[in-house]
């Protein structure tokens, strides 16, 4: 089996397994090019905390005998992915970014993680991340902060900084992201990629480090929607390690890679999303506001709506967010604070300072703004809305308190549960990229999927790569 690409590395999930299916391309080759594009750009990127390079070059030669013996197990057969370091690996380290855990090596595999090498992936190694996902670009942790394939002056967001910028970077084919107010489709919007947010229980969490149990979700960030669905395929479904999981049946999410919105009714919160509220780029809302006349141009009505309580989202999700991190993380904040870096532990001290009412009030404010977005989707099927309210920041000058300041574009899908993905929409004049987000009814993840490639398909983003 030969390769067909001198860029194996440029290929997507879709193009390359077509070509594993008919042997056109070896899994062995396919990896050493991903392994050769990690050596020759880490350096400037810092997206790897680990490379497993030995295991996965023995792991691509089982898959190469496995297809020639015509064992092809789908999609996602020697496809090249890589994890965020709070994914469960048996036998490998799993950090979350902390001197916390620099010496952690699980006994098991993540649900997740298994579920992907059940499918025929092919582990390159684990991503740098914003630590304990809760962190931020923080040079005080033992890792280098992973910077945007874009500009490298620049951030990738967080906390799947690593996902964002290897999947941007042609490191790799597809990464798992997590995601408590936005740690996927934040550092997609800002690293120009797709980042998916299922369903709460669609996706398995056992396995993976807890930051809060309430609004964590794991998910999948490629280069396109396809990808996104295949990768999302693999790790859907019922798990009994984890008890939040849905019984739900997983539909074949192949099915929604059709290009069709016509007649579509996708809701447009202006009030909230496109507002020119401080720490709002009105850059980047004006890019995604003129993308909207495209999705009508495909034949989607879109309907203004108004959810009142999307105003008091940012302290609801950071609130839940804090106390539920500082109960996970007390005995250790207790016992060796000093190993923490200085952005977290901030934050979790903040946390263990916030009092049970808070903790109530936060959750009864999560119920109205559930019952006034569901009421909204009793109208539409769609909501719809920038990803980010910034592009990617500079390092230099950057403010470690942006994060948990001023409105949030993401937080409202973790609150309430709801499935969100971002796809690339355009680019600063700076060139920085910038993400249009697209939520759904709960476990309606083919209706968002069937939505957001409709627009890629039509506004091909995807054709433009990152300069590095």
């Amino acid at each position: 089996m030969t390769g067909t690409s001198s860029n194996l590395y440029h290929l997507t999930i879709g193009q390359a397994s077509e070509l594993l299916r008919t042997q056109q391309l070896s899994p062995v080759e396919l990896v050493r090019a991903f392994l050769d594009r990690i050596k020759a750009t880490d350096d400037q990127l810092h997206s790897y905390l680990l490379v497993l390079e030995d295991q996965a070059l023995a792991d691509a030669r089982v898959a190469e005998a496995e297809i020639q013996r015509g064992e092809y197990k789908g999609p996602m057969h020697g496809i090249p992915f890589a994890l965020k370091d709070l994914y469960d690996t048996a036998g490998v380290r799993t950090t979350s970014g902390s001197r916390v855990d620099i010496d952690r090596i699980p006994t098991e595999d993540a649900t997740t993680t298994a579920r992907l090498k059940a499918a025929g992936g092919i582990l390159l190694g684990k991503l740098a991340m914003h630590e304990f996902a809760l962190g931020g670009p923080d040079f005080t942790t033992p890792f280098e902060p992973a910077r945007n394939p874009w500009n490298t002056a620049h951030v990738t967001g967080g906390s799947s900084s690593g996902s964002g910028s290897a999947v941007a970077a042609g490191q790799c084919m597809g990464a798992l992201g997590s995601c408590t107010g936005g740690s996927i489709r934040g550092p997609a919007s800002l690293c120009g990629i797709v980042g998916l947010k299922a369903t709460y229980g669609r996706v398995s969490r056992a396995g993976v480090v807890t930051l809060s149990w309430s609004q964590d979700h794991c998910g999948p960030m490629t280069w396109t929607v396809e990808d996104t669905a295949y990768m999302l395929q693999a790790i859907a479904g019922y798990d009994s390690k984890d008890p939040t999981t849905s019984r739900s049946p997983v539909p074949d999410y192949s099915l929604s890679l059709r290009e069709d919105i016509r007649g579509v009714k996708i809701g447009v919160p202006r009030h909230f999303f496109f507002s020119n509220e401080p720490g709002v780029n009105q850059e980047a809302v004006s890019i995604v506001d003129r993308q909207l006349g495209v999705l009508e141009e495909l034949g989607a009505e879109l309907v203004e709506v108004t959810i009142p309580s999307l105003e008091y989202v940012r302290p609801a999700n950071v609130v839940i967010m804090l106390t539920e991190a500082y109960a996970y993380h007390e005995p250790n904040l207790k016992s060796r604070p000093q190993e923490f870096g200085e952005m977290v532990r901030a934050r979790f001290r903040i946390g263990g300072m916030l009092s049970a009412s808070d903790y109530i009030q936060a959750q009864r404010t999560r119920k109205l703004v559930k019952r006034e977005v569901a009421q909204t989707l009793e109208h539409v099927d769609l909501l719809v809305s920038p990803t980010m309210t910034q592009p990617a920041a500079a390092f230099e000058g950057y403010d470690s308190t942006s994060t948990v300041r001023g409105p949030s574009f993401t937080a409202p899908y973790n609150l309430t549960g709801l499935p969100a993905i971002s796809v690339p929409c355009g680019f600063t004049e700076a060139g920085l990229p910038v993400g249009m987000q697209l939520a759904g009814k709960p476990f309606d993840e083919p209706g968002v999927i069937r939505a957001a490639y409709t627009y890629e398909q039509h506004a091909r983003w995807f054709d433009r790569r990152p300069p590095i």
